[in-house]
């Protein structure tokens, strides 16, 4: 009996279950447009500092609701691959001709391509290569437009020797100290809904709605995306002049639903009593844990942000709190969204959960506990100091006004 016994534990030991991380997210809701621009951003900054803390898997607004690409931009992508190497087999064959009108399809499928795009590889090697065809047909003042923009999408863009001849190679040269090339254009970015990542040639900028630039003239890719919505690429000219772009982002079909949640879980949100809503969008969203919040635009007050850390499973609120934001002069935000995050975590969890030390000696302390030192009865607990022989102790010279 005891042989059947030690035969059956290894077989219980490996039917048991592993223990499952538990899944958490940091979703906001803005409750105006004004808010709107900024929720984005504060809820990837408060992700961060949750990915700071031993336990969790972190899932991500674009993990829950998907940010595909754009279909059409993928197709035209393939398309104009393929056309550039047509291309270059026609250039290489010294038929300039075929290369010319190969080339302006395959830019125009390029161009189009941008929403599936990471960088400017195969659309700078098809403006330099066009603008090497335009110069050797005797077209000199058309190859320097698109040198020009070759410059804009890559500035260091480098033309092969193997590839390029001297003279082509020379052009480039002049071109870039030209008067031409230090003009310099800028361009508002607006997309509906706000708050979209915006990224310039390949490089990350910032938040809908923003300024780009001054920069040089010229073509430019710009790319948005945001969490739940297809991603968006378009071609911008870029002149003196200042431009202004709006793009309008198709939601997916998760974010649809999770949208139409909002109202009710925004409302359900202040209350001490448990949240269905909440649970319903835990469970909706396979998460356990959330950081869910509302942000509210107070114009020239800043903006408020009242966050609550709830268990989803039963709508329990952990911990909560309120606070308002005066901009982000010096990077502040990301900072005051990682003090928000470990305050939540930390009283929600009540140091039942191992916690990652963080690295900043005034991590959690917001420079005002003196102000709320108060004890429960509402009177302020003051520290009574020994006297230390110094007449002038504790006098500030004010005393007599």
């Amino acid at each position: 009996m005891k042989a059947l016994v030690l035969a059956l534990l290894p077989v219980v030991a490996l039917a048991a279950p592993p223990p499952t991380p538990r899944r958490v997210s940091a979703l906001l809701i803005p409750m105006d447009q004004g808010a709107e621009g900024i929720t984005v951003k504060l809820e990837t900054y408060m992700n961060e500092a949750l990915e700071q803390f031993s336990g969790f898997t972190v899932k991500k607004p674009e993990e829950l609701f998907g940010m595909p690409p754009d279909d059409e931009a993928q197709a035209s992508l393939k398309r104009g691959s393929k056309g550039l190497e047509e291309s270059l087999a026609a250039y290489e064959a010294r038929d300039y001709e075929d290369a010319e009108r190969k080339l302006r399809a395959t830019l125009k499928e390029l161009q189009g391509a941008v929403g599936a795009m990471s960088a400017c590889t195969e659309l700078c090697e098809a403006t330099a290569l066009y603008a090497a065809v335009l110069y050797l047909r005797g077209d000199t003042e058309e190859a320097k437009l698109h040198i020009i923009d070759l410059m804009a999408l890559n500035p260091t863009f480098e033309l092969s020797t193997k590839r390029y001849n001297k003279d082509f190679i020379a052009l480039r040269a002049s071109v870039a100290t030209s008067r031409s090339s230090a003009l310099r254009g800028s361009a508002t970015v607006k997309s509906r809904p706000l708050g979209a990542r915006v990224y310039l040639d390949g490089e990350f900028q910032g938040y809908t709605p923003m300024t780009l630039g001054p920069m040089q003239v010229g073509k430019h890719m710009l790319k948005l995306s945001r969490p739940g919505f297809r991603q968006h690429g378009q071609i911008i000219e870029v002149t003196p002049d200042d431009a202004e772009v709006t793009a309008e982002l198709n939601p997916t079909t998760n974010y649809k639903k999770y949208d139409a949640q909002l109202d009710k879980v925004a409302g359900e949100l202040v209350k001490t009593t448990p949240s269905q809503a909440a649970v319903s969008m835990g469970k909706a969203l396979s998460i356990d844990r959330g950081l869910l919040g509302t942000v509210k635009d107070l114009g020239p007050n800043g903006t408020e942000l009242v966050v609550g850390f709830f268990d989803l499973r039963d709508g329990k609120k952990l911990a909560s709190r309120r606070l308002v934001l005066q901009g982000d002069e010096y990077g502040m935000e990301k900072a005051e969204m990682s003090r928000l995050v470990n305050y939540l975590v930390n009283n929600g969890l009540g140091g039942g959960e191992k916690k990652t030390k963080a690295a900043d000696p005034l991590d959690n302390r917001h420079g005002m506990e003196e102000w709320n030192a108060e004890d429960q009865g509402g009177r302020r607990t003051v520290t009574e100091k020994k006297k230390n022989g110094d007449p002038l102790d504790g006098v500030n010279g004010t005393e007599d006004w």
